[in-house]
């Protein structure tokens, strides 16, 4: 298989789908991937086409072209695309009622990519339809390139470019009266199969209302909406049938949707006429529960909450009488009030939009319009939130009805304040406290209750104290799941414990006696007790010795190592509050319960590590790492920090962790943060552990690459270069750590693979011109390190991109005339970029244009804002001429990708702009000519 003709592409084709050897079958799949990116491939695949010698053949040629059009269009010269197209186009009209859907829909595609891509096809919508329309078998496959042109206008592979889309958008709107005619003239035909004909127009009709080419009134009465709305009232109408006439429905109301000003205003009675035919489905709604037809049920779900957003800023209008649509809102608390949960699921996303706009707003009277339908809400997810009557035990993390109940608790959370927190507790009370209430409506309450507990006032003296009581004398006997979410509700009520200090020592006997159960109570007491920590600190104190010693037996709890981490962070809080010569004794010994076990860990001659278990280095670092970070003392910095000595005499511990477990990069990583927060912790008084630190991590850094070594280098310059004695070895770390960084990046792909490296060792470099920015400048390190920024540019990775741009940020901005501090810098940063300006603006054009996401283009700007602030005009207006001038004027479908005019408006924008937020503006918007 090494020359490429069509007898081999079907050997190999062959060897893929129909051999039985699983190491000839993986070499034949490499071999037809190198297949594809050649240039050889397109006519091969064409003649695959034509010889339709078999389904998997067929299949292989038409996602070939597909893919050759979307990703390779640049291989073919212009003057071959005329004939590509007519080779498709009769590929489409050869295919019958055999042909395979996924051939069809992969030739489809590829015939719209082409039409999106071949500037010089005027018109394919007229061409396809004068060519195609006349045969009954090609309906099929016209239908479908029809469908998937308007979907693929925007497709993230085409990049089409904004110059081109407007052309596609023109020549769409130009055609789109001629495709609803074809569209309602295929409904009409009888020598096809009416439901599939049905099914294939309201799918295509759908896809073109998307992109808004029909004006309202069109929409609304013709043959393809008059027949979705009936096959909606029907309760005969197939299932998939169905669906193509919901999408049909939802995208008529999101044209709705965009609609504003005098568009909006005249097409007032076409909306009220839209309206009214949504709300008769709720008919055929009840229907569908009828008779259990959940698919169904859910399609109307889908159809009123689109209405609802359709006509969401009419229902938020501030008149004095409520307007029509508000009934939209009652149609979907229907389907919310629905037995099966994944139907009131749907609805969220609009509950969540009402709360924001609502929270917005601030408006008192508006908010009360909405009251009786979020007191209708909450009370629907209650009701869905309850259990089985015959459930045992808990609820098990991670099926379906545990992520359901976290998604209604985040929207109790969002929407409560529209009822008040208070009213909304009161209400769940009421619930309680009505005879023979079965223990799923007990539980039931009481989560809703934990969910808006936070949000009632602590001096709340009606309820609460009733509850609190209750709770702490629930019976043994009551149901797990009932007290499990009772001691979560004591947990989410510490503010109020905390202003009710005679209650917390109950509350606590409770918790430790719930934290000893082997039941499945101990991880809600833990978690209950972390919060009261948290929130009654000071009170909390003199149950210190208690606290140490749950934290010396949290072993024997029933809780994971996440509870557990949680619970020493609480007990962590309180500690910060402790006189100072009572601090350091406990905090020793919590630390020590969980380094003596990494001691043994260490000492033992099995080098096997079980993730996540007692046996792992990183189950007691992430304890230690708890307690260190959230044990916080203000201690003057005249005075030794209680947490030095505990710290000096770790170091040993932990360089052997270091030199132990150096080739797993999960446990550095770990270990380098505990790092971080011991040194955050006591800041300066860390430096006996400096130099032996830097030591470990040059040598174990030059061997293995793991970036959190260069992370915690840029705590220890963020800390001790502003020492003047500890410079010169923090450059000296610095030089260590370039080599094996830039052999690293050097690498083929290295700075795609290796994102948290350039992530962190930016973050170093511009730690050092936070801190000592002479010392670096001067140095003959920054022009390697700028070079390899420059290259960094172009890499797409968030946080990777965004240290490259912040370390050239903090280097320009030391070229300012207005900075005041270490002037000194001001000619070298002026030289270095009147050197290398020219090379930055055209890298970060290059990449802005083919590499970044747009969100990316706003710390782009940034940056060339501060080159702006440094280098004249004059020097600015050549740089960007010159890498505007390398980008591309045209596509290879031959259309004008970006225009002399566009060109000259972007240059004069960034040259004129005082801000960078008119830059990112204008980078935005120029982006989108190549996108």
């Amino acid at each position: 298989m090494d020359t490429y003709s069509v007898d081999v592409v079907y050997q190999a084709i062959s060897a893929l789908f129909q051999g039985n050897n699983p190491k000839e079958q993986e070499k034949a799949n490499k071999w037809l991937q190198e297949f594809q990116k050649s240039i050889y491939s397109w006519t091969i695949a064409d003649e695959l086409l034509h010889q339709k010698r078999d389904l998997h053949a067929n299949y292989f040629a038409a996602q070939t072209m597909r893919n050759k059009i979307q990703n390779s269009f640049s291989e073919l010269p212009p003057h071959t695309h005329e004939s590509l197209r007519d080779s498709l186009i009769t590929h489409i009209g050869q295919i019958d009622a055999q042909t395979d859907i996924v051939i069809v829909t992969q030739l489809s595609l590829a015939v719209a990519d082409l039409a999106l891509l071949m500037a010089t096809w005027q018109e394919p919508i007229n061409d396809l339809l004068t060519t195609l329309a006349p045969h009954p078998a090609a309906i099929w496959p016209l239908l479908e390139v029809l469908k998937v042109l308007p979907e693929e206008i925007d497709s993230r592979y085409l990049r089409l470019g904004a110059n081109r889309r407007e052309e596609v958008h023109k020549q769409l709107d130009a055609s789109a009266e001629c495709v609803l005619k074809f569209l309602c003239m295929c409904l009409q035909r009888e020598d096809l199969d009416q439901q599939r004909v049905w099914n294939a127009a309201l799918r295509t009709y759908s896809a073109w209302m998307v992109i808004h080419v029909f004006p309202i009134s069109h929409i609304c009465n013709n043959t393809l909406t008059q027949l979705a709305f009936r096959l909606l009232n029907q309760p005969e109408t197939a299932g998939k049938l169905h669906d193509n006439a919901t999408e049909c429905v939802c995208a008529l109301l999101s044209c709705m949707t965009t609609r504003h000003g005098s568009d909006a205003a005249n097409d007032a009675p076409v909306e009220a006429e839209v309206f009214s035919a949504v709300c008769m489905l709720e008919t055929p709604y009840h229907l569908s529960v009828a008779h259990e037809d959940t698919d169904k049920t859910i399609n109307y779900c889908r159809i009123f909450t689109s209405l609802c957003d359709a006509f969401f800023y009419k229902m938020l209008s501030e008149q004095q009488t409520p307007h029509y649509s508000m009934k939209g809102l009652d149609l979907v608390l229907l389907c919310v009030g629905h037995f099966d949960y994944e139907v009131a699921e749907i609805s969220f996303h609009l509950w969540y939009k009402l709360s924001e706009d609502l929270f917005q707003r601030y408006d008192d009277k508006l908010t009360a319009k909405f009251r009786p339908h979020i007191e209708r809400l909450i009370s629907a997810l209650y009701r869905h939130s309850q259990m089985e009557s015959d459930h045992e035990g808990l609820i098990e993390e991670n099926n379906n009805f545990y992520d359901f109940r976290r998604k209604v608790s985040d929207l109790i959370k969002d929407v409560a304040f529209i009822v008040g927190s208070g009213a909304c507790f009161k209400q769940m009370f009421m619930i309680l406290q009505a005879p023979e209430t079965t223990w799923e409506s007990t539980e039931a309450a009481l989560f809703v209750m934990l969910n808006v507990a936070k949000n009632i006032l602590p001096d709340e003296n009606d309820v609460i104290p009733k509850v609190v009581e209750a709770i702490l004398n629930m019976s043994e006997q009551t149901h797990i799941a009932v007290r499990y979410t009772a001691i979560l509700l004591i947990g989410e009520l510490c503010d109020w414990i905390e202003n009710h200090p005679e209650s917390l020592e109950a509350v606590l006997n409770f918790l430790l006696y719930a934290l000893q159960q082997k039941n499945g109570l101990a991880p809600a007491a833990a978690i209950a007790l972390t919060s009261i920590c948290a929130a009654c600190r000071q009170k909390m104190v003199c149950h210190i010795s208690g606290l140490v010693e749950i934290a010396r037996s949290l072993d024997s709890f029933q809780i994971n190592n996440d509870v557990a981490i949680g619970l020493l962070k609480g007990i962590s809080l309180i500690l910060t509050r402790l006189p100072r010569e009572q601090l350091q004794p406990a905090l020793r010994e919590i630390v020590g319960f969980q380094l003596q076990p990494l001691a043994q860990l260490l000492e033992s001659s099995s080098a096997s590590v079980q993730k996540g278990e007692r046996e792992d280095p990183v189950y007691w670092i992430d304890r230690a790492c708890a307690i260190i970070r959230h044990t916080n003392p203000d201690v003057p910095d005249n005075v030794e920090h209680p947490t030095v000595a505990i710290l000096n005499d770790a170091w040993p511990l932990i360089s052997q962790v270091m030199s132990k477990f150096q080739t797993d990069l999960r446990i550095m990583e770990r270990t380098c943060r505990l790092i971080r927060y011991g040194i955050r912790m006591v800041r300066k008084q860390a430096m006996q552990l400096v130099e032996p630190l830097i030591k470990q991590m040059v040598v174990l850094y030059a061997v293995q690459h793991h970036s959190c070594f260069l992370y915690v280098g840029s705590i220890l310059v963020d800390e001790f270069a502003k020492s003047s004695e500890c410079i010169a070895g923090l450059l000296e770390m610095l030089q260590a750590f370039i080599e094996p960084t830039f052999g690293l990046l050097q690498m083929e792909n290295g700075l795609r693979n290796n994102p948290d490296t350039v992530d962190d060792f930016f973050r170093l470099a511009s730690r050092y011109l936070d801190c000592c920015p002479l010392q670096l400048i001067q140095s003959n390190l920054i022009t390697p390190i700028f070079q390899c920024a420059l290259i960094a540019c172009s890499l797409d990775h968030r946080e990777a991109n965004s240290s490259v741009m912040k370390f050239f940020i903090n280097l320009l901005v030391w070229g300012r005339t207005t900075h005041s501090r270490h002037a000194e810098c001001r000619p070298l940063v002026i030289d270095l970029a009147s050197q290398h300006g020219g090379a930055l603006v055209m890298n970060l054009i290059q990449a802005s244009v083919f590499q970044l996401h747009s969100y990316m283009l706003a710390d782009v700007a940034e940056v060339l804002n501060e080159l702006k602030q440094v280098v004249t005009n004059e020097q600015m207006q050549p740089f960007l001429a010159h890498a505007l001038e390398a980008l591309p004027k045209k596509n290879s479908g031959g259309y004008v990708t970006v225009t002399q005019q566009q060109l000259d408006e972007f240059s004069n924008t960034v040259l004129r702009a005082d801000t960078t937020k008119a830059i990112s503006q204008a980078l935005k918007t120029f982006t989108r000519l190549f996108r």
